[in-house]
């Protein structure tokens, strides 16, 4: 390929950080190079952008667009040192905006460099449990990290003047003390992470012992009759899923664990990296076998440090010990292993075909379906895709059995179901419940909201979700049931407003937010996102084109036309809470505005 660069060179930092890379790598490790250079120098400048695609043989047109993608990437000049402040829905209702005044006041306005630092306004950074938060970040080698959560305007200011502190955050903390209730979260909290042994000790690779006097054939039909589906939000079956891809004949297979849970307001996958990150290494080995792939990519957060470190060692030592590799459990024949792939602040991935693109070293836009991904997904070959949630329910499933595990729940909605409670509650966290649990329950293990304050509304399911108002508390948690009550659960958020939210201020970030994360490669999304946008600030800003009938017919049919028309499901739900809020809650009306 005759590749033409522009007249810039690397730097001494920049090639070493390249150089880093293995041996003989290609366009698929795009991504981890980029991250190499922003990690090195805090930037990626046009002679590094050169000798990346120089080393890779990428086009750098192509380099230059995948760069440009990704929030977390600079392509101009800034200082090693930026703080990522969230502004996103949790953070917002518990007092984002004072830290980001108090930045402002001491530091300089976001995106001005001064002293050596920079601070930039952040979508959400996942601790949203622990809201408002920030994240600290100083490019060197190593590169530094700190999370400030929860975060005062002093403690920004303060961590904006330091190098960080090394401390990539609390291990996370639960409020459910009944330990004997609890499935998927019973070991966060009461075993070292970053043990082997303490995972075998409370029954770990139990589940990939029984997977492999099972069978392959035999793990899929106890998935599949234990009737699990996905926990991301489409709740597809899984065994079904997993059934398509291990029947392709084309070689190799693929398992992708999606850890990129960008949806504001979720934080259950990060609780689970954390807490348990052997269970998902083993689930991920289960899936594997199942489905007939050698390998696994975990697209982790790049916003989640202290998960990477502890997955990167859980993935090591299992490796050490034979759980991962060639012959696993001295099974001949069975090889798996498993590499962690950063994202690097695109909310798009998470849509499964736009992982794809972002791990082969392209922008992260959503392809068209068909083919599906157990057909042709990753590298053009048969791929599952399952979030961390759902691969986790497998080992209880292999070690319980399929009886048992459809014992809780409904019959619909089979298991447990993790769901993170956020926003104007006491006590904020990830819970664990059945299938079939009250919204009224939920927040009462929560603590409700607090003490003086009244219920406003929940938003369930996140940004693309719907609102839930104080009088259908009673709503079982379940898929038919949320489908059938208008709304959805989504990847589990349970987000309450109280009486004193700006529920106008609310619905304008979610507009916003929207806007910024479309990737922007089909008109519906690139442009209703826009003027959904724009009228839903007229409106909150008394700025109507004439009257709000006006604006919101304007926005129904913007809603409708992204709905009908977009590629992926962003798009297709980026009406979604609007929606709710004017259809259910009478927002946006005059007595809003």
């Amino acid at each position: 390929m005759d590749l033409q660069f522009l007249d810039a060179k690397a730097s001494f930092e920049e090639r070493a950080a390249v150089d880093a890379l293995p041996e003989g790598a290609a366009r698929d490790q795009l991504l981890p190079a980029l991250h190499a250079v922003n990690d090195r120098v805090g930037w990626i400048s046009q002679g590094a952008l050169n000798y990346i695609c120089e080393k890779l043989h990428v086009p750098p047109a192509d380099a230059y667009g995948v760069a440009s993608f990704y929030s977390l990437f600079s392509l101009t000049e800034r200082p090693e040192r930026v703080v990522h402040v969230c502004t996103d829905l949790a953070c917002r209702v518990n007092g984002a905006d004072t830290v980001c005044d108090t930045l402002t006041e001491h530091v300089g306005p976001a995106g001005k460099a001064r002293g050596g630092v920079t601070w930039l306004r952040s979508p959400c950074l996942g601790v949203c449990e622990k809201a408002p938060a920030a994240l600290a970040f100083e490019a060197g080698d190593p590169p530094g990290t700190e999370l400030l959560a929860p975060a005062t305007g002093a403690d920004v200011v303060l961590a904006a003047r330091r190098s960080p502190s090394a401390e990539d955050g609390a291990a996370p903390v639960l409020h459910q003390t009944d330990r004997e209730s609890l499935r998927l979260l019973r070991r966060v909290g009461a075993v070292d992470p970053e043990s082997l042994d303490d995972y075998r000790a409370t029954g770990g690779y139990a589940a990939l012992r029984n997977a492999l006097e099972l069978g392959p054939n035999g793990v899929i039909r106890e998935v599949t009759d234990a009737g699990l589906m996905g926990r991301g939000g489409a709740a597809f079956p899984t065994g079904r899923k997993w059934e398509g891809a291990a029947r392709q004949p084309a070689l190799p297979h693929y398992l992708v664990c999606n850890a990129d849970e960008s949806e504001p307001g979720t934080f259950k996958d990060r609780v689970l990296l954390e807490g348990d990150p052997f269970a998902l290494v083993e689930a991920m080995t289960i899936a594997g076998f199942a489905t007939g792939a050698t390998l696994g990519f975990l697209y982790l957060r790049g916003e989640y440090p202290r998960a990477r470190r502890l997955v990167q060692n859980a993935i090591d030592v299992a490796r050490e010990r034979g759980f991962l590799g060639v012959d696993i459990m001295g099974h001949t024949g069975f090889s798996f292993d498993i590499e962690i792939r950063r994202g690097a602040g695109a909310y798009i991935c998470g849509e499964e075909t736009a992982i794809f693109n972002s791990i082969e070293g392209f922008r992260g836009e959503p392809r068209s379906k068909p083919p599906f991904p157990t057909e042709q997904g990753l590298f053009g070959k048969p791929t599952v895709v399952n979030n961390v949630e759902t691969l986790v329910n497998v080992p209880l499933i292999l070690t319980a059995g399929y009886a048992a595990y459809r014992e809780i729940g409904t019959e619909k909605s089979a298991g447990p179901k993790l769901f993170c409670l956020s926003g104007n509650v006491r006590k904020p966290g990830v819970y664990e419940v059945p299938f079939g649990t009250t919204l009224r329950e939920l927040l009462a293990l929560a603590g409700g909201v607090p003490e003086g304050r009244e219920l406003r509304a929940v938003l369930l399911g996140g940004a693309a979700g719907g609102f839930v108002r104080p009088d259908e508390l009673d709503l079982p948690l379940t898929m038919e049931d949320a489908r059938a009550a208008g709304t959805t659960l989504g990847s589990g958020v349970v987000l309450a407003l109280d009486d004193q939210a700006d529920l106008g201020g609310f619905l304008l970030r979610i507009a916003s937010f929207f806007r910024d994360e479309s990737c922007g490669q089909c008109v519906p999304c690139r442009i209703g996102t826009v003027r959904q946008e724009e009228a839903v600030s007229r409106i909150v800003g008394g700025r109507k084109l004439s009257t709000d009938a006006d604006d919101l017919a304007l926005l129904r049919e913007v809603g409708q036309v992204m709905r009908d028309s977009s590629i992926c499901g962003l798009g297709q739900t980026a009406w979604n809470a609007i929606e709710s809020a004017v259809e259910r809650l009478g927002a946006l009306s005059v007595e809003e505005s």
